[in-house]
């Protein structure tokens, strides 16, 4: 199982802003729509950082009151990891895991096709092993 059947079945849908939106317009949207990451495209849709829940905590503890003056591109995430739609669910796991991010840009061919998260690679191996013991059971049950 890769990335492209983790897209397949969640779509592709990408939220994303500007770098010089303002923080606490992109926390009104994490907010909204229940994500944790914000992606961050140039003026050419280029990805150029993200944005996470966690990144907008340590803004928070670095500006307290001050943050109504923070923009998307001064707490942004800008060597990004990325994955392409042939990546496996195992190896996006392992790349989320050793770098302590929850969510990943997906790049096919030099363009934004999407991005996963971790509950998204956690559902699908969730799925996989669920699909595999019932394989298994069926298999049994015509044995007996």
């Amino acid at each position: 199982m890769n990335v492209a059947s983790i897209l397949r079945d969640k779509g592709n849908t990408i939220i994303s802003v500007l770098p010089s939106t303002a923080l606490m317009d992109l926390v009104a949207t994490i907010a909204s729509r229940r994500i944790g990451a914000v992606l961050v495209l140039d003026e050419a849709g280029r990805l150029a950082g993200i944005v996470s829940e966690r990144d907008v905590v340590k803004a928070l503890a670095a500006k307290g009151p001050q943050l109504h003056t923070v923009n998307a591109g001064d707490v942004m995430t800008r060597d990004v990891t990325t994955v392409s739609p042939a990546t496996t669910i195992n190896e996006a796991m392992d790349l989320m895991d050793r770098g302590y991010f929850r969510h990943l840009p997906v790049i096919d061919h030099g363009a934004l096709v999407g991005i996963i998260s971790v509950r998204d690679v956690v559902r699908a191996r969730i799925d996989r092993h669920v699909e595999e013991n019932q394989s298994l059971i069926s298999y049994i049950n015509t044995r007996v």
